[in-house]
């Protein structure tokens, strides 16, 4: 994923004071947005889109691999549904159809770059815990057989 620039507002906002209130509306579409961008079609899609610019379904299909016609059919028209690409239908034969990233699904991908590189900061330290954790796992397998025993 590109680096992108910081959007001024976004980071005064969060470089600000946390909010008392919270507004219920805005919660919930955080929460739903999360949901929707934690699902890997659709951050691979956004890749696809960010690097390749316009693409045709299948060139879509093929940027993403390992991707059901289905499964890219139904996360492109959840994406176009939240302004996140735009479609466009050529009317010819046989149908020729574009997805593009709208600027809205731009500052999308400019959001996720952050945890792109926060996960590229992190990564020695994430694997070293990872072998820790299952270290202690089969270590504690272990000792619960020869209790059981």
């Amino acid at each position: 994923m590109r680096r992108a620039t910081p959007d001024p507002m976004i980071e005064a906002r969060r470089r600000g004071p946390i909010p008392k209130d919270v507004d219920p509306t805005i919660e919930v579409l955080v929460n739903d947005i999360i949901a929707k961008v934690a699902d890997k079609w659709t951050m691979l899609i956004l890749e696809a889109l960010d690097e390749h610019g316009t693409l045709r379904f299948t060139q879509l299909g093929k940027a993403v691999g390992r991707i059901s016609q289905k499964m890219l059919t139904q996360t492109v028209r959840q994406m176009e549904r939240d302004g996140l690409v735009r479609r466009t239908v050529h009317p010819v034969i046989p149908p020729h159809v574009d997805y593009t990233l709208t600027p809205l699904g731009e500052s999308l991908g400019a959001a996720f770059c952050g945890v792109w590189i926060w996960a590229e900061t992190h990564h020695a330290e994430i694997e070293r815990a990872r072998r820790a954790f299952a270290a202690a796992g089969e270590a504690s397998d272990v000792s619960a057989c020869i209790e059981i025993r």
